[in-house]
């Protein structure tokens, strides 16, 4: 089972400092950077300060990602700073791998401290997990904390017992809607528009189970880290619950049961205890996609995929949580790797059991 060392909470005045681990976006749309920016400062009193290369333009970022790496080690060794928050994801974060020896995982291990993230920050929670750290599958500064007209009060509630409390956690909440619409960088006036949420499926199994989390975006799971160093042992998903979610480029269901496939054969889904599924493809639709509710019966294809793949392994007995609010969908809770989480399918409720920090 996974035993992670836990970071100290977030306290008011603290520095938190913010890295380019994959794309460089933050250079390239530094409007929407600083919105994030200063939304984040604004809503929980803390000070963000850049890593040396988060603001080089994205040719520069893809080019070296030996100063990506160099600015994850600046962060976790520099002792001013409590939290580190990526700024986006991207697609390449994998590179940083040939370059990390051993001294780069005893410096995390030695240095545990909060570290934020998600989509292709995959990777980089992983090779913290390789460390021995928990950390916080989140929003970052640009997706999430930079949203138009100010972070969603569900995110900032959530973020602030998360990361500032030593308090269990507790029940997740469902967010009564979501944010649908598609905005790009450089509109950062337009307030987006919500819809209703279709609610968490609670499917497969119907026991209550508890287990440790353990998961992120299976694009960069399946598609970039099988196979590599950093794809845990079995050892780690034993008893765990895992957290599953797609990225913006909305990779279909069939995809989906490919890559839950690799975990059947290899004896993984017989470790696990359960499963939380995101809401699929984010919220990137178009209008008409829209104005049709046809992503309703998408979602639904997802929810078929997982029991399929679960009953192809004898697992249909699992309980699977679809369509929850974390991953590439705003607005999103955090949640702690390692951390031990219940689901109790009859009570229809999502519990994180522990704090995801320490005093």
């Amino acid at each position: 089972m996974l035993s992670l060392i836990k970071p100290k909470a977030l306290k008011a005045g603290d520095k938190v400092a913010t890295v380019s681990l994959s794309w460089g976006g933050a250079g390239l749309y530094k409007e929407r950077y600083n919105q994030g920016k200063h939304q984040f400062e604004e809503a929980f009193n803390v000070k963000i300060v850049e890593a040396p290369h988060t603001l080089a333009t994205p040719e520069e970022v893809y080019a070296h990602p030996d100063w990506r790496l160099s600015d994850l080690m600046w962060a976790f060794q520099n002792p001013e700073i409590k939290a580190i928050l990526t700024t986006i994801g991207g697609d390449d974060t994998i590179r940083l791998l040939p370059l990390m020896t051993d001294k780069h995982f005893e410096i995390i291990h030695h240095h545990p401290k909060i570290f934020m993230g998600m989509s292709d920050t995959t990777v980089n929670h992983f090779m913290c997990l390789k460390a021995g750290i928990s950390t916080f599958y989140s929003p970052c500064v640009m997706f999430g904390y930079a949203e138009n007209g100010g972070i969603p009060n569900y995110m900032i509630e959530n973020t602030k017992k998360v990361l500032f409390s030593t308090k269990p956690i507790g029940v997740l909440p469902e967010s009564e809607s979501f944010i649908a619409e598609c905005v790009l960088f450089g509109q950062e006036h337009i307030i987006r528009r919500r819809e209703p949420s279709t609610s968490w499926q609670y499917i497969g199994g119907q026991n209550t189970v508890q287990g440790r989390l353990i998961g992120g975006c299976a694009d960069s799971l399946f598609s970039c880290m099988n196979g590599t160093s950093l794809f845990p042992e079995k050892e780690a998903f034993d008893n765990a619950i895992l957290f599953l979610e797609t990225s913006e480029e909305m990779p279909g269901s069939d995809q989906f049961v490919y890559w839950l496939r690799i975990l059947g054969v290899n004896g993984i889904l017989d470790r696990l205890r359960g499963i939380l599924f995101a809401r699929p493809g984010g919220e990137f639709f178009s209008e008409d996609y829209l104005k049709q509710k046809e992503w309703i019966s998408n979602y639904s294809t997802y929810d078929t995929a997982i029991l399929k793949v679960l009953a192809e392994f004898g697992r249909q007995n699992m309980p699977v949580v679809t369509r929850m609010d974390f991953g590439h969908t705003v607005p999103q809770v955090i949640l702690p790797y390692g951390v031990l989480c219940e689901i109790n399918p009859q009570a229809r409720t999502v519990c994180l059991l522990e704090s995801g920090v320490t005093e």
